[in-house]
């Protein structure tokens, strides 16, 4: 990994939180169903509100027609890259309690936060993930035939890290540059 993706943080965060980042270079080196099975387990011990676990996700490995028909819900800005991927994954919230019809005003946190327990995962595998808000949730849907109390929230891109040189531009030069965030005090703050 490049030195300029590790997060230059101004307290000691885990190297591993440091070390997340979102590539588009991708390698041709497969991902191991047993290594994509682990990395969605660790996403179903996330927690969620009174662990309902409102969420599902729904994969495909590069190689098969699930992965092309995933592939085809991406926004053009994103199919480019994408395509090198090893594995794609549609992150689905779950929009009712189960049992009780009931509105989870929750789903769409927990599944952000299965989603986030999948990227660590992932990347202490050695297996790099990019969160995706650029594709078709409608395709998404009538691809998979969701139900009316789902709803696609997201698309993952997993693989192993390539060369940013292998990039067409903007990609090359996103990946070239430094990663940065808001200041702390931008974003928090303390309540007397």
């Amino acid at each position: 990994m490049s030195p300029i993706k590790i997060a230059n943080t101004k307290n000691e965060v885990i190297d591993l939180i440091k070390n997340r980042w979102s590539p588009r270079s991708f390698s041709e080196k497969d991902l191991s169903l047993a290594t994509l099975e682990t990395i969605l387990e660790a996403g179903s011990w996330a927690p969620s509100a009174n662990n309902t676990q409102p969420w599902r996700f729904i994969y495909a490995l590069r190689g098969t027609p699930g992965f092309e028909k995933l592939l085809s819900t991406l926004s053009p800005g994103n199919i480019p890259w994408a395509k090198n991927a090893a594995a794609l994954i549609a992150t689905i919230g779950i929009r009712e309690l189960p049992d009780t019809q009931q509105k989870n005003h929750y789903y769409m946190h927990d599944v952000g936060m299965a989603s986030s327990f999948m990227l660590l995962q992932a990347l202490d595998m050695g297996v790099y993930g990019h969160m995706m808000a650029g594709y078709s949730k409608q395709h998404v849907t009538e691809l998979t035939g969701l139900p009316a109390n789902e709803e696609s929230v997201s698309m993952i891109a997993l693989g192993y890290i390539d060369s940013p040189e292998k990039l067409d531009e903007p990609y090359k030069t996103r990946e070239l540059t430094a990663r940065s965030r808001n200041p702390l005090s931008a974003i928090a703050a303390h309540l007397d």
